[in-house]
């Protein structure tokens, strides 16, 4: 029997094996991210994909709570063959499932963050890996919770336009001041701490260093990324991926859009050169497919998640 023949032809997201990627055209089959498996078996899994789609703490546009389905469509498209620029296919190395998505009551958010963590903390605590596809950047703030409760305090490597360090008083559900009062509830390291592609103004840094647009502009890729490893040196570390953080020619779909950001090539250069950060667990936030035209945003949101577990992937073969 040759390879593809003990494969099924179709719906690799229910009948797939847990590595190796799928056959079938991007165009049909059931949509789970990368056509990953949709199950909540866990056993031999080394990632788990967890959609959250919540958007009640946005402060301007809402939509992302369509960010998970978005990212899972677009991501279609990658799966099927060695994945540029790592040269192979990582689901030979990461048996990598789909798990659907985070259940919480809509009506009422107040009670979200308490819902995602608890959730997240039974998944990481089943010896996987976990990476989240939002919603909004307020559902960062249960998942630090959550991964610090595993691996200790975290350095975080952040992509934002945004600092969301403004004033927090632990009981606002705003995806403005979370990482205010991740630092205030010692979740995460600012000391080992970094934001990239900053372009807008808050009233205070928490200690965590900030590279401005600007500064990617005028450093280049590779430098930034050697600050981001020294920053972050042998900490366990948090990657969130603010999808705003591209400049709105690349990621148009979001909800508080600043123009002057980084291009796509220039945020995925400088994640691809993270190859040494000992990353525990990620999130792609801010996907707001609703104000996008042809899944470009979403697009993005799908390669940076594929590139995190390409970096993964290629640190286990390492």
């Amino acid at each position: 029997m040759t390879d593809s023949e003990d494969r099924p032809p179709t719906d690799n997201a229910f009948l797939g094996p847990l590595k190796r990627g799928a056959i079938e055209p991007t165009y049909g089959g059931a949509l789970s991210f990368m056509r990953r498996r949709y199950t909540r078996e866990l056993a031999g899994v080394d990632v788990v994909v967890w959609g959250i789609p919540f958007d009640a703490a946005t402060t301007n546009r809402p939509g992302a709570r369509f960010g998970p389905q978005a990212i899972r469509r677009a991501s279609a498209i990658l799966d099927g063959d060695p994945q540029h620029p790592f040269g192979f296919d990582p689901f030979e190395t990461l048996a990598v499932v789909d798990y659907g998505d985070c259940a919480f009551d809509f009506g009422k958010p107040m009670d979200a963050a308490l819902e995602i963590e608890r959730q997240a903390t039974e998944i990481i605590g089943q010896d996987v890996q976990l990476l989240s596809l939002g919603g909004d950047h307020f559902v960062t703030y249960p998942l630090l919770r959550a991964h610090t409760g595993r691996h200790g305090k975290l350095a975080l490597v952040q992509f934002d336009a945004h600092q969301d360090t403004w004033p927090d008083d632990r009981q606002r559900i705003s995806h403005g001041s979370i990482i205010a009062r991740a630092v205030h509830e010692n979740v995460i390291d600012p000391a080992r701490s970094i934001q990239i592609g900053v372009r807008t103004q808050a009233p205070d840094d928490c200690g965590i260093a900030v590279l401005s647009a600007r500064d990617v502009d005028a450093s280049g890729t590779d430098a930034v990324a050697r600050l981001i490893k020294e920053r972050v040196g042998s900490a366990n570390a948090y990657l969130s991926f603010d999808i705003d953080c591209l400049d709105p020619a690349f990621a148009p779909g979001t909800g508080t859009p600043v123009a002057g950001g980084l291009s796509s090539r220039e945020a995925l250069s400088i994640l691809r050169a993270l190859d040494s950060v000992d990353f525990v667990g990620g999130d792609i936030v801010e996907v707001s497919p609703p104000y996008d035209h042809a899944d470009v945003t979403a697009l993005a949101g799908a390669t940076v998640a594929m590139f995190y577990l390409g970096l993964l992937a290629e640190r286990r073969r390492d």
